[in-house]
């Protein structure tokens, strides 16, 4: 696993790349065939790449930030993404990236450029850039799954309309212990952190198919939130017992214990595979210590969008 440069392609079929927001473990990373480029995130300062823990401990970096230190983060420059897939060109690998969702970012944009660049240096090399519009360990899941079907032997092509079509079944839903981090963000006004902290409301959120984030609901009290994560669960989660889920948090280990311990006690989930890992440095610097989430595979979110939001999408394609 490489976070930061090329590394050699082991299949010849199709080259994989995600990037760091997607979560992945480093025990997971480390089994997979996939590139993992690094995002780029602030301390205080001082710019730095995540390279999923190699040289920040979840703890360290969520205790920085209980600290007081401020955190925040960039996108992945062009310049980047056209020395990598420059990279990837030269190597002549069809290549297939699944970007972060442009909804939190705009990499992927600049992922796009570069991609155009590129393939137009190097006629006839395959390049996909798909905007995965999934946070967190939802990526997670979505390169799991591409990783098993170019096994199965999807080529490049198929595997980014596969994954265009795959994203929109990954559900995820998670809490925050507080909103100081968004409010430090400027992402909610700061008088709506201090109010919840005050009141002990816990927002239920997850995201659309954009990728942007969506309040749910809110839950007065810790343990309450966490209880509606496991009602989310059961309501949109497919009884697929191949398919695995993610539960991740910011430093709350004992609460995705609790978590985990209580999805398997619901019916047909005792033996799921959960995949547990740390909410990245990218994401983390923006939610704080304390959130708690759950990602899995589920129905088609597509359909349970609103009227208006089906008439803005046959506006969008029209």
């Amino acid at each position: 696993m490489n976070t930061s440069t090329l590394s050699a392609c082991r299949n010849p079929h199709c080259r994989i790349v995600v990037d760091t927001c997607s979560d992945l473990t480093p025990e997971v990373a480390a089994t997979l065939d996939v590139d993992i480029l690094g995002f780029p995130y602030i301390l205080d300062g001082v710019e730095y790449t995540d390279d999923i823990w190699a040289s920040i401990t979840p703890k360290e970096f969520y205790d920085k930030l209980r600290a007081g230190v401020r955190a925040s983060t960039s996108a992945v420059s062009l310049g980047r993404y056209i020395e990598y897939f420059t990279q990837c060109a030269e190597e002549g690998t069809p290549t297939v990236y699944l970007c972060f969702t442009s909804a939190l970012s705009s990499s992927y944009n600049s992922a796009l450029h570069a991609a155009e660049e590129v393939m137009r240096a190097h006629p006839g090399f395959e390049l996909y850039v798909v905007d995965n519009s999934l946070p967190c360990a939802c990526g997670e899941l979505l390169a799991l799954e591409a990783v098993r079907q170019r096994s199965a032997g999807l080529s490049a092509e198929e595997l980014a309309a596969w994954a265009n079509e795959a994203k929109r079944y990954v559900h995820g839903y998670f809490t925050l212990e507080s909103l100081d981090a968004l409010a430090a963000g400027g992402r909610i006004p700061p008088a709506a952190a201090q109010l919840s902290s005050k009141l002990d409301i816990k927002p239920d959120l997850s995201f659309d198919l954009s990728g942007s984030l969506s309040l749910l609901g809110v839950s007065r009290g810790r343990k309450k939130a966490l209880k509606s994560l496991v009602k989310s669960f059961n309501e949109n989660r497919v009884a697929d017992p191949s398919l695995p889920i993610a539960i991740v948090s910011s430093d709350a280990e004992k609460d995705a214990d609790w978590l985990e311990a209580a999805i398997r006690k619901e019916e047909g989930c005792e033996g799921i595979t959960v995949l547990r890992g740390s909410v990245g440095t990218a994401i983390g610097a923006h939610v704080g210590p304390g959130m708690v989430g759950v990602a899995f595979w589920g129905g088609d979110r597509a359909e349970k969008i609103s009227l208006s939001d089906r008439i803005a999408r046959r506006v969008r394609n029209a």
